[in-house]
């Protein structure tokens, strides 16, 4: 027969036992990233950054990868990058990032492809302790950090530029990017708001060129050679149309576009033959940016939500700032802009150029 002394120690131990289970810890969550915790440390490196691009054969995105491995290099925390690089819309997209959290990422750099579409797949991979940073273009989920270019001025800039030029009045064309982006809406809006403050300026032509050198060419050959028209506003596509001019021997209009290696010499070049044009800045290195934003989150430095670099404008009115910016050794689609303080620790456009990432010889 069993004791009453015997009976208390055996139900004291069940009870210790019990109250250990209650206060054990909870497991660490799934997926990758940190533990969705403000009580938990911050990691000091080792980490793995994803990256999402939807626009292959883009020098301008080609140089944004490039900037994001050079940042993530020079960082010395990243261990190894994976990239999904390929055309894709939002349907692919969403695929795409849901890769890379189940491939248990730390960080995803993203160049959205719509605004909106995402914010499930953004929350999620956010839900799981990853930070998402979308780059270039902006979405709207608050769970996002978002680093850009002011898409918005870029357009109403280079615009203002344009009508001021042509004197408040003239035939223009407005050369935009892939429809429903959001650097495309956001462009066309600065495009439209600026616009309505020129009332004898008219659009005689709207044409998207997918951010395309070759469909823009073809474009702004059509146009030059079937319309009358004193001006062209681009999205970027900006040296192949100065290039049309002169396979057509038309004489040149102004043409706003970004800036481009190869566009910036021909605003150089060809100033004395009557071009006449504006470069306004769009750095590619806005990659980097956000490549410097997700690390300093997962470092636990807390970095602004969102990020907005304000463009410059470039012009014939000042050759000598364009012979500064011009860079002879880089191809046409290379963008001039590379550093951008106080988010690239990298040494310059040599890292840039040389697009190595992490354990990359």
């Amino acid at each position: 027969m069993r004791s009453p002394l015997r009976s208390i120690l055996i139900l004291a131990v069940v009870l210790a036992l019990a109250l250990s289970a209650c206060a054990a810890p909870a497991p660490p969550a799934a997926g990758g990233g940190q533990q969705a915790s403000e009580e938990a440390p911050a990691q000091e490196g080792g980490f793995v950054l994803g990256v999402s691009n939807t626009l292959v054969g883009n020098g301008w995105r080609e140089q944004m990868i490039c900037a994001i491995k050079a940042q993530a290099r020079a960082s010395g925390v990243v261990d190894r990058l994976v990239i999904i690089n390929r055309n894709a819309g939002p349907t692919e997209q969403i695929a795409d990032l849901e890769s890379l959290i189940s491939q248990g990422v730390d960080a995803i750099i993203f160049n959205p492809t719509d605004r909106d579409a995402l914010n499930a797949v953004i929350e999620s991979g956010a839900d799981q302790g990853i930070v998402m940073v979308a780059v270039d273009q902006a979405v709207s989920s608050p769970k996002a950090y978002v680093a850009t270019n002011d898409q918005y001025l870029y357009a109403k800039l280079g615009a203002e530029w344009l009508f001021e030029k042509l004197g408040g009045k003239g035939k223009v064309v407005e050369m935009r990017g892939i429809d429903g982006v959001p650097a495309d809406t956001d462009r066309h809006n600065g495009f439209q708001d600026a616009l309505a403050n020129y009332p004898e300026i008219q659009v005689v032509a709207e044409v998207f060129t997918g951010w395309d050198p070759s469909v823009g060419a073809q474009q702004a050959l059509d146009i030059i050679t079937t319309m009358e028209i004193d001006g062209i506003w681009t999205s970027g596509i900006d040296y192949p149309v100065v290039e049309q001019f002169i396979a057509a021997n038309k004489p040149f209009v102004p043409i706003v576009g970004a800036d481009n290696n190869g566009f910036i010499k021909q605003l150089i070049e060809l100033s004395d033959e009557g071009l006449v044009g504006a470069a306004v800045t769009n750095p590619p290195a806005i990659g980097a940016v956000g490549t410097a934003i997700a690390i300093d989150a997962l470092l636990g430095k807390e970095p602004e939500r969102v990020v907005t670099l304000t463009p410059k404008v470039f012009s014939t009115d000042n050759v000598e700032e364009l012979e500064a910016l011009y860079a002879p050794d880089q191809p046409p689609g290379w963008s001039t802009y590379v550093n951008i303080p106080p988010y690239t620790s990298y040494q310059g456009k040599e890292d840039v150029i040389a697009c190595k990432g992490p354990g990359e010889e």
